[in-house]
């Protein structure tokens, strides 16, 4: 307590607050100074230096550009087709798949084991291509497609894992879209003494089919046959190779398989 007492107290805390103040006052003024020092000084040089370094456009630039980037004149519009209104008929349609007529497939099933049946085949040459789905599926994919154009009809033996409905989507999903004839008749493989897949078999027009045990049986006259994993057009040409009588019958196969060309 004894500062405030002190005869010099008051005087000192005066000094002390007067030298406070003025060290308020210069310190900004001190910064001030520091700025102004480190700022850059810009000269008349400096800003014609800058103003060299910019581009230049001239008219003749401008002249130039206008001709690079001209707009089309009315006689050029003029060519310009009107575009019409989109024809929404004209788009692509979807694929629809032919959905496979499951009373038909037993239907013929049914009449091609009575016996007689095959009767029908005497009314003109006839190819058939026994076919099993043990086969590769390339191969299988092959023969559809050439069945397809040359008017031949596949032949299977029985069913898919015993299953009808099974048998008919496997063969919806090997024909797609395409149109061929097929068939389900075991005996058939009995009437043409089939044993291995694939086999071609080409019956002559005219062929008169006879009882046996399968039901009705063609000659051997009646037809002729290749065995093998081989192309329709390759069986066609061997069997008319090697059995003449059988070649008329086998070139009018080759020539829709060709779509018409010898």
């Amino acid at each position: 307590m004894w500062a405030t007492e002190h005869p010099l107290g008051p005087a000192l805390q005066r000094a002390i607050a007067a030298a406070t103040a003025a060290l308020a006052i210069l310190a900004p003024q001190a910064g001030l100074a520091q700025a102004t020092r480190a700022a850059p000084v810009i000269t008349d040089a400096d800003m014609a230096k800058a103003a060299k370094s910019q581009p230049v456009i001239t008219d003749k630039d401008i002249e130039q550009a206008a001709k690079n980037h001209r707009m089309p004149s009315e006689a050029e519009l003029a060519r310009v087709p009107i575009q019409g209104t989109p024809r929404i008929d004209a788009l692509p349609q979807p694929a629809v798949r032919r959905p496979i007529d499951l009373g038909a497939i037993a239907k013929g099933y049914e009449t091609m084991s009575q016996p007689g049946a095959a009767g029908a085949l005497a009314s003109g040459p006839a190819l058939l291509v026994f076919v099993s789905f043990a086969m590769p599926e390339p191969t299988l994919a092959r023969l559809v497609d050439q069945a397809a154009r040359s008017g031949a009809t596949l032949v299977l033996r029985g069913f898919v894992a015993n299953s009808f409905q099974q048998t008919v989507q496997r063969t919806q999903q090997l024909i797609g879209q395409r149109q061929v004839a097929f068939q389900i008749d075991p005996q058939a493989f009995d009437r043409f003494s089939v044993t291995a897949t694939p086999t071609f078999v080409l019956v002559r027009a005219g062929a008169v089919p006879e009882p046996c045990a399968a039901g009705t049986c063609f000659p051997s006259s009646g037809y002729a046959s290749a065995v093998g994993d081989v192309s329709v057009d390759y069986a066609l040409e061997y069997i008319g190779r090697g059995a003449p009588s059988f070649k008329q019958a086998a070139d009018s196969f080759l020539v829709k398989l060709k779509g018409g060309r010898r």
